[in-house]
């Protein structure tokens, strides 16, 4: 089992996702001065007028993924979900909790928002986050290069655990691998640019069972790398190619010159989708073979 199955189901970084202090590919705008700020606000100030959308997309995939999941037979516990490249906890917001990416862009960039120390804010968003809260919450652990956004999201309750290490450069630290020996699901929604195996494979030698990897990845990108590493833990990976997902807006003409060439070289079609100016992401989802067989991608593609 290696590589990456093409099915014709839905499919689908600039943005979120990037890890701190790894360098933005030639030709992409970096956004390093928003990823670890002491709490969320400068980042969806600088990314709504980008018109940013990877965690919408996540958001309806992610929830029938763990559905798939809880399908299997397990006890009656949260399930267990690892984001990747976590950032503020956006993604277990919208995984947990009643609440749209748009109603918190409006939440963030609000003059009650904007008027609050981040002390108050944290409070605040205690509540907001509580109030909003789903009866089947996973238990999501986050894990990013960034301490302070890693930090805001373990106060207002978004994690269940959090840890800013970068796999990239050092290895994992035993309390990390402790935490997420029962995941069930790892996602990501914007990092896979900025990652390797390096990163997959001692979090997948420490789990206890296979896990579902699900990804949106931009198809600037080749996540042929992760593919093989994820098929080497008996992990088949199939990229939904009949819809993609755009990320968000281009920050200028160079930068969507950039994306158009990459798309064009990495063998897609960039008409219909860089061309009329965002980034695209594709899904790629990897589970045993069996689960890939019991639960069609067309079927956690639905909504898409």
């Amino acid at each position: 089992m290696s590589g990456v199955r093409n099915t014709g189901m839905g499919a689908p970084a600039a943005g979120d996702g990037q890890t701190l202090g790894t360098p933005v590919p030639d030709g992409m705008t970096p956004f390093d001065h928003i990823y670890d700020q002491p709490d969320p606000r400068a980042y969806f100030r600088a990314l709504g007028p980008l018109e940013y959308q990877a965690p919408h997309h996540g958001q309806g995939i992610f929830r029938r993924a763990l559905t798939a999941r809880g399908q299997q037979g397990r006890a009656a516990e949260p399930e267990t979900v690892l984001d990747i490249c976590c950032s503020y906890g956006i993604n277990a917001a919208l995984l947990n909790h009643e609440v749209t990416l748009d109603e918190l862009y409006a939440h963030y960039t609000s003059p009650q928002a904007t008027a609050l120390t981040t002390a108050e804010l944290i409070e605040w968003d205690r509540n907001y986050y509580a109030a909003r809260r789903r009866h089947d919450a996973a238990r999501v652990i986050g894990l990013d290069a960034a301490t302070n956004a890693i930090s805001y999201a373990r106060a207002v309750g978004l994690l269940a655990e959090g840890f800013a290490e970068n796999l990239e450069t050092l290895p994992p630290s035993p309390s990390l691998l402790r935490a997420v020996q029962h995941t069930r699901l790892i996602t990501i929604t914007g990092g896979s640019t900025f990652l390797s195996p390096r990163t997959f494979q001692p979090l997948l030698a420490c789990a206890h069972e296979p896990v579902w990897v699900a990804a949106l990845v931009l198809r600037t990108s080749s996540y042929t790398s992760i593919a093989a590493c994820l098929a080497s833990y008996g992990l088949v990976t199939e990229k939904a190619t009949a819809h993609t997902f755009p990320q968000r807006r281009f920050t200028d003409a160079d930068e969507q010159q950039y994306a158009v060439h990459a798309v064009t070289a990495g063998g897609e079609d960039p008409y219909g989708k860089e061309t009329d100016g965002y980034f695209h992401a594709s899904l790629h989802l990897s589970r045993p073979p069996e689960d890939v067989m019991a639960f069609p991608l067309a079927d956690l593609m639905a909504s898409a």
